[in-house]
């Protein structure tokens, strides 16, 4: 069973996220800041990490996932970048943070499954 790591501020997007992945088999863990979410990455170690980047308190996404980078034990877990902007920059800020892929909220979530999947297929062939 594939764990996921919903990293959201927000408790709408969290519940709305967290339920209909769960609905497709996936088991759900929450974190609602930066701080908690490297505490439960590396506490869980899940599958892959789906990380808000416009976090409201503390740190915001990009930073929280090159903080999650530079620990070994966790270092390989990919992380989608989710946000509400749509703006390029946004795209390869998330990346160059260390993100391996960015969707855009409200989620579609055919798409978003297909990037979670190409995700952890590289991770497994890496």
């Amino acid at each position: 069973m594939t764990t996921v790591l919903i990293v959201e501020d927000h408790p709408t997007n969290r519940d709305i996220i967290g339920r209909r992945l769960g609905k497709r088999g996936y088991t759900i863990r929450f974190a609602v800041d930066g701080l908690s979410a490297i505490d439960s990455v590396q506490e869980i170690q899940p599958d892959i990490i789906l990380m808000d980047i416009g976090l409201g308190d503390g740190i915001d996404g990009c930073e929280t996932t090159r903080r999650i980078k530079q620990i070994p034990e966790v270092a390989h877990i990919p992380v989608i970048a989710l946000t509400a902007s749509a703006f390029e920059t946004d795209r390869q800020n998330a990346l160059s943070a260390g993100c391996t892929d960015f969707d855009t909220k409200p989620i579609d979530l055919g798409r978003l499954l297909g990037k979670m999947n190409q995700a952890l297929h590289v991770q497994a062939v890496s």
